[in-house]
């Protein structure tokens, strides 16, 4: 029987607290949007609104329009350029973030702060021990086909970076997911390098170095993993070659990346030979993630909305191993996660975590009155099952903002 608490984590008591938060979910609510008020209560955008120092859910939504990006854009060049004042937060904020999706073909900077890093630690601890109490891990290692640009600065001398960017360079990230056995095969070299396309390769390498330690695969999005196998599809004898040689193919040009790389290999005909047998015998690569990585559990990442039709070839791909949907969220920041692992990612259904934001929801009939008039909102406990909405999220780093 695995030991339950790992590495820091005890997920029952995990699974505990968010049992006690989402049971008395509206005073959590109440809470934690009365808390939201007081840390940001001194910020320009808020000031100028009337609260006068209110914290109640009545005030604020009496007081606060609903806005989307472009209404707060004004707001977010300021601070981006430099402007430390207290604009929308109470204090200053730290970084930006690009969206992954874009607005008018832009993408846009979000601000992103530490409260929303423990958000996301949050998230991702309570999703890990619902998910672990179905799908025990043994120690060893996960092949993240993840990638992290260069950051760069805004004009004022903010970070700016992607989300996974900020994310993989902040300490409290990498400490987090090793807690929670998060523990990426690839060196920090690769995670970072300059080139995506060597990235991927390296990526791959890595993963048929340790594949008898692989627990499981992930990527943020469904279709880095498709094309992550697409890729291997191509190039597996080359890597079969890498692995048998114990020289790195010259197709990895960055050299912070092949030193790191050169590192890991050392010649194995043993294992390259085995690799390319069990490719070999393949029918149309159907299973070939089972098959390199036998003691893997499931493959895990963001796998609704737009990532669904990549779940056939991923499937395809993993052959028995189970897909599993990764949490919900929105360029704004995090709002439910996945404690219903066993569900494939077109039923996957998500628990909101009432103390990482303020949410209302619009019912979706109603959501074109917002062009018009102010649309009728409810609360997270008031929302009702089987119908759809379109939700507003208020967290530490901004105020009803229409998720996108």
């Amino acid at each position: 029987m695995l030991e339950k608490k790992m590495e820091g984590i005890d997920t029952n008591k995990v699974i505990e607290e968010f049992e006690a938060l989402t049971t008395d979910a509206g005073r959590v609510q109440r809470e934690t949007l009365k808390k939201i008020l007081e840390e940001n209560g001194s910020a320009e955008y808020l000031q100028n609104l009337g609260l006068n120092g209110r914290t109640d859910p009545e005030s604020f939504k009496s007081c606060v329009p609903l806005v989307t990006h472009k209404d707060l854009e004004a707001y977010i060049h300021r601070i981006a350029d430099g402007d430390s004042s207290s604009i929308l937060t109470g204090k200053p904020i730290p970084n930006m973030s690009l969206s992954s999706g874009t607005t008018q073909g832009k993408r846009k900077f979000v601000p992103f702060n530490d409260e929303l890093m423990e958000n996301t630690l949050q998230i991702f601890r309570t999703s890990f021990a619902f998910r672990n109490r179905e799908f025990p891990l043994e120690k060893g290692k996960s092949l993240q086909f993840v990638y992290s640009s260069k950051p760069g600065k805004t004009k004022g001398g903010l970070g700016a970076g992607t989300a996974t960017t900020n994310l993989y360079r902040n300490s409290k990230y990498k400490s987090g997911m090793k807690a929670i056995q998060f523990h990426c095969c690839s060196p920090d070299e690769v995670i970072f390098g300059p080139d995506f396309h060597q990235s991927l390769y390296c990526h791959l390498l890595c993963g048929l170095l340790f594949r008898e330690e692989i627990q499981f695969v992930f990527s943020t999005f469904a279709h880095s993993i498709v094309l992550a196998f697409r890729t291997f599809e191509q190039v597996w004898e080359e890597l079969c070659n890498d692995i048998r040689d114990g020289e790195l193919s010259s197709r990895v040009t960055a050299l912070s990346v092949r030193m790191a790389m050169q590192k890991l290999l050392r010649p194995n005909p043993e294992l390259a030979d085995s690799i390319y047998k069990k490719c070999s015998g393949l029918s149309n690569w159907y299973g070939v993630i089972s098959e390199l990585f036998p003691n893997a559990k499931y493959i895990y990442g963001i796998m609704t909305g737009s990532m669904e039709p990549y779940l056939k070839k991923l499937r395809h791909y993993a052959g028995e191993l189970p897909l599993m949907s990764a949490d919900y969220g929105s360029s704004e920041g995090w709002i439910a996660a996945n404690v219903n692992p066993k569900l494939p990612p077109e039923m996957a259904t998500f628990a909101v975590l009432p103390n990482i934001g303020y949410f209302e929801f619009i019912p979706l009939e109603d959501s074109d009155e917002c062009m018009y008039k102010e649309p009728r909102l409810v609360g997270l406990t008031e929302v009702k099952i089987g119908e759809d909405y379109e939700i507003v999220v208020t967290n530490f780093a901004g105020t009803r903002n229409f998720s996108s």
